[in-house]
């Protein structure tokens, strides 16, 4: 299999002023199309350095993407670093002169001089259109090695990656995709996801995981002759060992697919149920991650946020002796704030959330991370009882992922 390599440049990714979001997407996008990527490599805006790394590269492995430097200023070093790494003159080209200008014609504004920078390019590459930027990008093959620079804004690399660069590799080396299918899950991390699969042996695929905030990530990688029959006994093999904490099998069959407010925004919408959300502690967040759902407007209906007590009583319904005896923090009150959500909304389902996100507002009875959840729906009301450890942003993020995920699991039982 082709191998690759990434490559990174610049003084805010070395010195971790940036984070380096695009190697991770490459390494990705490359892995899909079945390349091998052998490694991440960043360097500063030092000439002499990227050009060393080119050459470090160059005969090592069939390919090697670099992001970055494409600018017109004076750090932006790309084209004159693989022009000086491999004693390649950089020209003035046209076409790229144009590309450029075009941009500038079509911002309504007139292109500085120093832009013309962009269009000095290694003799004898390949010009990628950009049109969604101002830098041209380009590749060249050199000792057997295909260099395609592309620049460091994420949404121009990508992009160029999509529209340029997959159709260069396609026609110019042997590429045999692998077959990746996901298997996501919420509400266990990864020793118990590895618990649950016990002995499970996925030969011929390669297995993997992936911890996120909420979710946890099972990948299965097929090779491209593995068969359909193959492949969905595999799967299938491993969603019944790690059982109902999967809520989406991405790259296998017609089921459920997305994040978790895709697929509870898939259900609803196939029942014909709306939804409403009351929220305390997580402070909007199942609103958002519902309405960041296209179509949605057809199953969500509203949302509040009643942090207070006071508002709770108004917006809710919630009886102020409730929130005397019991507190905010409480099962009783997440289940009268969703059965108000619910009443007051008109809806099928409503979820609520209330809890102490921290850092402060703990106590020896109700600590921080403690969360009540609650859904109600045709037949009652359902509450769940949580405590999550970690900063406020993390407890508020899986608080609002198990009211999710307890909205999912009423919607199938």
């Amino acid at each position: 299999m082709a191998t690759a390599e990434i490559l990174s440049q610049g003084d805010e990714v070395v010195t971790g002023q940036t984070v380096d979001t695009n190697a991770a997407w490459l390494a990705e996008r490359l892995t899909e199309l079945g390349l091998v990527v052998i490694g991440h490599r960043s360097v500063p805006d030092d000439l002499h350095a990227i050009a060393r790394a080119f050459q470090e590269a160059a005969g090592r492995t069939q390919l090697c993407v670099c992001t970055g430097g494409l600018g017109p200023t004076t750090d932006d070093l790309t084209a004159q670093a693989l022009a000086t790494a491999f004693s390649r003159p950089l020209e003035l080209r046209q076409d790229a002169l144009e590309q450029v200008e075009q941009r500038f014609r079509t911002f309504g504004r007139p292109m500085p001089a120093i832009n013309r920078k962009q269009a000095l390019l290694p003799a004898g590459c390949l010009l990628l259109e950009n049109l969604w930027g101002t830098a041209p990008a380009f590749a060249l093959q050199e000792r057997g090695t295909w260099f395609i620079c592309l620049p460091g804004v994420p949404h121009e690399m990508r992009s160029l990656f999509h529209e340029r660069v997959i159709s260069l590799l396609s026609a110019r080396l042997h590429l045999q995709p692998a077959r990746l299918v996901t298997l996501r899950a919420t509400g266990l991390g990864e020793s118990a996801l590895q618990e649950r699969l016990g002995d499970f042996a996925p030969e011929p695929a390669v297995l993997g995981y992936r911890a996120l905030t909420a979710e946890v990530q099972l990948k299965l990688r097929f090779p491209p002759e593995c068969s359909d029959d193959l492949v969905e006994r595999i799967v299938a093999d491993a969603a019944q060992r790690v059982g109902s904490p999967v809520f989406a099998i991405q790259g296998a069959g017609n089921g459920l697919q997305g994040d978790l407010a895709q697929v509870v925004g898939a259900m609803l919408a196939h029942r014909g149920h709306t939804v409403a959300t009351a929220e305390s502690c997580t402070g909007g967040r199942l609103a958002a991650a519902f309405t960041g759902v296209p179509g949605s407007s057809a199953w969500f209906q509203q949302g509040v946020v009643t942090y207070s007590n006071a508002s709770k009583q108004a917006l809710l319904g919630v009886p102020e002796p409730l929130l005397v005896e019991h507190g905010a923090v409480s099962a009783p009150v997440a289940i009268a704030m969703a059965s108000g959500a619910r009443d007051r909304a008109g809806t099928t389902w409503a979820l609520a959330t209330t809890g102490i996100a921290g850092p402060d507002g703990g106590t020896a009875d109700k600590p921080v991370g403690l969360v009540h959840l609650a859904v109600a729906g045709p037949n009652g009301v359902q509450h769940r009882e949580l405590r999550y450890g970690g900063a406020r942003d993390r407890v508020q993020a899986l608080a609002s992922a198990g009211a999710l995920d307890l909205l999912r699991r009423a919607l199938i039982a």
